[in-house]
C-alpha cells in the first residue's frame, strides 16, 4: 500500500467513524452552537461533504453539483459522504496510476479561473478533510461524548490492519 492509498483510507474510514457517532446524536446536539470553525456539528459535515463533491466534480472536469437545500440528517451526510469519498478515492488513484499527478486542470469557481495541480487538489482534500474532522471531534469532546476516537492514522492501522477491508 503505497502512501496515497494510506491517506485516503485513513480519510475515509476515520470520516466515517465520526459521521457513526454523530448519527447517535440528537438534533440539538448536531445543531448546537460553538465557537469554532463552521459552528455546529450539521454545518462542519455538511461543508466537509460538499468539498470532496466540489473538488471531484472539479478535477473531473464536470459540472459541480449542487448540495441538497435544508438541513441534511447524519444518515443523509453518511451517504453522500460514502458516494463522494468512492468517486474521489477512485479519482485519484487513476490520476495516480496514470502518472498526472503534476498535471493540472481549470478551477472554474476562482475568479478568474486558475490553474491547479491534480495532486496538490488531492492533498487538499485529505487535509482540509483532517482540519474539519478535528474540529468535529473537539465538538464532540466538548458535548460530552464519551466514545470519541482520537482518528490518527496509526490508530486507524490498529483497528484495520494493512491488507484489511479498508473503505
Amino acid at each position: 500500500m503505497d502512501l496515497l492509498d494510506r491517506l485516503l483510507g485513513h480519510d475515509a474510514w476515520t470520516t466515517g467513524r465520526v459521521l457513526e457517532i454523530v448519527a447517535a446524536l440528537p438534533d440539538g446536539d448536531l445543531d448546537r452552537d460553538f465557537d469554532v470553525g463552521h459552528r455546529t456539528l450539521r454545518e462542519t459535515l455538511r461543508h466537509m461533504v460538499a468539498n470532496v463533491e466540489e473538488w471531484t466534480d472539479l478535477m473531473a472536469e464536470r459540472p459541480v453539483r449542487a448540495g441538497p437545500d435544508g438541513p441534511q440528517t447524519a444518515a443523509v451526510l453518511r451517504g453522500r459522504f460514502e458516494a463522494a469519498y468512492a468517486g474521489f478515492g477512485e479519482l485519484a488513484r487513476a490520476l495516480r496510476d496514470g502518472g498526472r499527478l503534476n498535471e493540472t486542470y481549470t478551477d472554474l469557481l476562482d475568479q478568474p479561473p486558475r490553474q491547479k495541480s491534480f495532486g496538490g487538489t488531492i492533498l487538499h482534500v485529505i487535509t482540509h478533510n483532517h482540519q474539519h474532522r478535528a474540529e468535529a471531534l473537539h465538538l464532540l469532546a466538548r458535548l460530552g461524548v464519551a466514545a470519541v476516537i482520537e482518528g490518527d492514522v496509526l490508530s486507524w492501522e490498529s483497528a484495520d490492519p494493512p491488507g484489511g477491508s479498508r473503505e
